[in-house]
């Protein structure tokens, strides 16, 4: 170990306010804390200071409870409507009515509180983690104590596998490496030092003398001074960040907000209008009364939001088979609407585990051909074996390969080649080392035959310090001088590709063993360079096209350096070769623009390199400032503030963070990005069943409202009695309505741009439909209301009422999609639907054959040829659309940017 800080005399305890510690030296560090690298801090200090400073912990949000979830849920706008509905009808004396729309109203509310009530104990779960610990020194002796008892001068003892307690300041280490990612976002472990970053401003990632709480260490050992706890350390500061609650409404809060404002007017006004109407006639005061009241009670869709509710809890229940877990039910349906997804690249797009890309020899012929014995002397050493012994890798009882990703990533290598290394290392027991330093930026170890007649020493480091140490190379199977300048633009080409290159090279030339380690790694062989990389998921890939397709646009936000970022862009098509206006920014170019430059550049921004926490945010908040609709994923700790302010965060669930579970809207159990696909698939279909619905049952209102508005108007009389409007309301409105929830994805769903996020739920079509089905049904029903009055058939209001509920069940079979025709989708494909307007049929021939109902219901039975009539007339409803339906598709009516290619 390098020591800083033989010995300082102790003195009072005491943290100077915010300094930039990476910057001072070890020695100025711990005379700034007035503690000793040796002893620690007494027990008086530390006392002093926790009662200073508080608990080593984060502050996290208050959970809700179940009974604050439980109110929640009656906070919709279209749930408060309903329950003034509710005192309306109640006011009037309609007790079917009220217990129709409080049950609908509690079936709501307990469907929203189980999803969100079962997200909320899954992510206790998945947090549940066994409680770490740390190494200290105090008052000259080690002990292991909580996290949170730590406090600013503490001593920490750091080793591989532990997680880093604080943020610390290194004064001790040997070979400690430090993976970062889910505080940096950068992939690859950062050797440490204990030399000061001299640049105050320096990024995370490059302050290499510091190591930060809930980091992990990868490799080596070290010892640390505790510059910050709890709140005051980079990982509090984060959490800081995400007290704020910035979750914005979701698109389909927006719309049906929207749709409950406009509907409460409109249906105020047409009421109103069609009381006074009645008055004007002389119609009863009470009956008009009642008739207004029941027709505002029917024209409110008391089922959308059950129907909203059911569609989200089914689609919520589907994804959890798909590893997606919902923690907030709208998240479902805001996925269907995004039009940018922001994702982290490590452990998200690629499998955060390095991997041996490419090994080459410097004439490009495939590394495998060195696997064939290479003269050492008198005894053979290949290529892959090497690689093996030049690591500091060790094997598990259960078999694992415990150490530094690249290393460990090296060894798989070789063993798949046929290394063994447990042989291997017993053959060729390591009898020296000269351990990798930033600095030297290369690892020799040096080895002897068993009889310890001839040794070898192996290296691998930078190219740009291992080459110039090389006077031959392995060119076409025999030693040729080096061109070191040819390989090292060989080198360069792979790191322009985004790998990590290392150099590997041996000295196998007979020496004496007293010989210096240092002079054996001059002259050397040149064996190859092996190119390694962080590998993008096997499904990653193909979910970015289909993201495209779908016209979303996919960008990547990470800490790695921007040539890394861009090989892994190009290989996951988020970077197209050969089509301009895609820019790649580091966060260094970020922070020198002001929110108006951000706002020009984020549209042609598809890769950010080298960001932090704040650098997400903003551009999160950026895309939201153009308008757009941002899905944000990640997994570690920096993703937070931008997973909570995105519209939607997604987190993953095995290898994320707490953190970032908890700021997230849904959390990805499989942490497979492809997973997002299936989401957005099932948050488009469900869209657009709510539309169908809306479709639906504002048709059905409307109908309904013109039917009695143009009675009078045209001399016939009252259509129809309250009850029938309650019945209508309640079963042909209801039950139908509730199964278009089951309805298919449609073919093309996923070959549709996102909607506009500020389109209203009426858009293209919608409100024009609802309103020449709802006056064709009235034309219908009161055309046979007129014919029956005429021709003298006492059953007449019996036929309006009939024609007016048949109407409205073949409609619903018609409005299954806006464009495709019923006979093509066929009947059977939604047989949920098909058993629910059969069972309202089934119930509206009951209460008109039933003498019982008919009572109850003011109805008479109808004759054969009635019934046939009333049949009849009602399918022209269903022709009517499917003639509409053929206009779209042939002439684009009511065009539809969304279906645009």
């Amino acid at each position: 170990m390098s020591s800083s800080n033989a010995g300082i005399t102790p003195a009072p305890a005491g943290t100077p306010p915010s300094t930039a510690w990476h910057t001072l030296t070890a020695t100025a560090t711990v005379e700034s804390l007035h503690t000793n690298v040796h002893t620690g801090l007494g027990m008086p200090d530390v006392q002093r200071l926790r009662a200073e400073h508080g608990d080593n912990v984060l502050e996290t949000a208050v959970k809700r409870g179940p009974l604050r979830m439980l109110l929640a849920q009656f906070t919709d706008v279209m749930v408060l409507v309903l329950l003034a509905a509710a005192a309306i009808a109640a006011f009037v004396g309609d007790p079917e009515d009220i217990i129709a729309i409080i049950a609908i109203v509690l079936l709501n509310a307990t469907l929203g509180f189980v999803q969100e009530y079962r997200a909320e104990k899954a992510m206790a779960a998945l947090g549940a983690m066994a409680a770490a610990t740390a190494r200290v020194r105090r008052e000259g002796a080690e002990h292991t104590i909580a996290p949170q008892e730590l406090v600013p001068g503490d001593i920490v003892l750091l080793e591989a596998g532990t997680v880093v307690p604080a943020d610390l300041r290194l004064l001790e280490l040997a070979q400690l490496s430090v993976e970062e990612a889910a505080l940096t976002g950068e992939s690859l472990p950062v050797q440490k030092t204990t030399a000061p970053t001299l640049d105050a401003d320096a990024p995370l990632g490059d302050r290499t003398a510091m190591v930060y709480k809930g980091t992990n260490i990868a490799s080596g050992r070290g010892v640390g001074v505790v510059v910050a706890t709890g709140m005051r350390t980079e990982l509090g500061r984060i959490a800081a960040l995400l007290r704020a609650d910035t979750h914005l409404q979701t698109p389909l809060q927006q719309r049906l907000t929207s749709l409950g404002r406009w509907l409460a007017v409109t249906v105020l006004v047409v009421c109103v209008a069609i009381f006074v109407t009645g008055l004007i006639r002389g119609e009863p005061v009470v009956l008009m009364f009642m008739t207004a009241v029941s027709l505002a009670v029917a024209a409110i869709p008391e089922a959308l939001p059950a129907v909203i509710t059911v569609s989200l809890a089914l689609g919520a229940r589907r994804m959890v088979k798909h590893h997606a877990l919902i923690r907030r039910l709208p998240a479902v349906e805001t996925l269907g609407s995004v039009t940018y997804v922001c994702t982290d690249k490590t452990g998200t797009l690629t499998e955060n585990r390095m991997h041996v890309d490419a090994v080459r020899t410097v004439d490009n012929q495939p590394g495998e051909s060195l696997a064939a014995a290479v003269p050492l002397s008198e005894a053979p050493l290949a290529f892959a074996q090497a690689l093996t012994l030049c690591t500091d890798v060790q094997l598990t009882k259960d078999g694992a390969l415990l150490g530094d990703p690249t290393e460990t990533a090296l060894v798989r290598w070789a063993a798949e080649q046929g290394v063994e290394m447990s042989s291997l290392r017993t053959a060729w027991p390591r009898t020296g080392e000269l351990p990798f330093t930033s600095e030297r930026a290369r690892m020799t170890t040096v080895h002897a035959t068993a009889n310890g007649a001839h040794r070898v020493a192996c290296t691998k480091g930078a190219p740009e310090r291992v080459i110039p140490a090389c006077t031959r190379m392995w060119q076409q199977g025999a030693l040729v001088p080096v061109d070191a300048a040819a390989v090292m633009a060989y080198a360069e080409a792979m790191a322009a590709s985004g790998l990590r290159v290392l150099a590997m090279a041996i000295n196998s030339d007979q020496q004496p063993t007293g010989a210096a380690i240092e002079s054996l790694e001059d002259q050397q062989v040149l064996l190859a360079l092996v190119g390694l990389l962080d590998p993008p998921r096997a499904e990653a890939r193909e979910a970015v096209r289909t993201c495209h397709t779908a016209g979303i646009r996919v960008v990547m936000i990470t800490g790695d350096h921007p040539a890394t970022a861009r090989a892994i862009a190009s290989r996951l098509d988020i970077i197209k070769d050969g089509v301009g206006d895609q820019e790649v920014l580091t966060g260094a170019v970020l922070r020198t623009l002001d929110d108006e430059a951000l706002l020009a550049r984020v549209e042609h921004a598809r890769v950010y390199a080298r960001v932090t926490p704040e650098d997400k945010l903003r551009i999160v908040t950026a895309l939201q400032s153009r308008g757009e609709y941002a899905a944000m994923t990640g997994d570690g700790v920096n993703d937070a503030p931008a997973l909570k302010r995105a519209n939607i965060g997604i987190a993953m669930g095995r290898g994320g963070t707490d953190v970032a579970r908890e700021a997230a809207d849904m959390v990805l159990l499989d942490d497979n990005f492809a997973t997002i696909v299936v989401a957005v698939r099932e948050g488009r279909r469900i869209y657009d069943n709510i539309r169908r619905f809306v479709r639906f049952v504002l048709s059905t209102n409307a109908g309904e409202i013109w039917t009695l508005f143009l009675a009078p108007l045209i001399g016939l009389p009252l259509p129809l009695l309250p009850i029938h409007i309650l019945w209508m309301n309640l079963v042909t409105d209801g039950l139908p309505g509730l199964t278009l929830a089951a309805e298919p994805a449609e073919a093309d769903i996923m070959e549709r741009p996102p909607r506009p996020p500020q389109e209203s739920i009426l858009a293209h079509g919608l409100w024009q439909h609802a309103v020449w089905v709802g006056l064709l049904m009235a034309a219908l029903a009161l055309g046979t209301q007129a014919w029956a009055i005429r021709t003298g058939h006492g059953h007449w209001q019996t036929m309006t009422f009939t024609v007016l509920t048949v109407s409205q069940l073949t409609h619903v079979l018609a409005i299954r999609s806006e464009r495709t025709s019923l006979f093509r989708l066929g009947l059977l494909s939604n047989p949920l639907l098909l058993l629910a307007v059969g069972a309202s049929l089934g119930l509206q021939l009951a209460i008109i054959y039933v003498p019982v109902l008919n009572s109850l219901f003011r109805t008479e039975p109808l004759s054969a040829g009635e019934l046939v009539l009333c049949l009849a007339v009602s399918t022209v409803v269903l022709l009517a659309v499917e003639l509409e339906k053929y206009l779209i598709r042939r002439r684009g009516l009511y065009a539809d940017p969304a279906r645009s290619p």
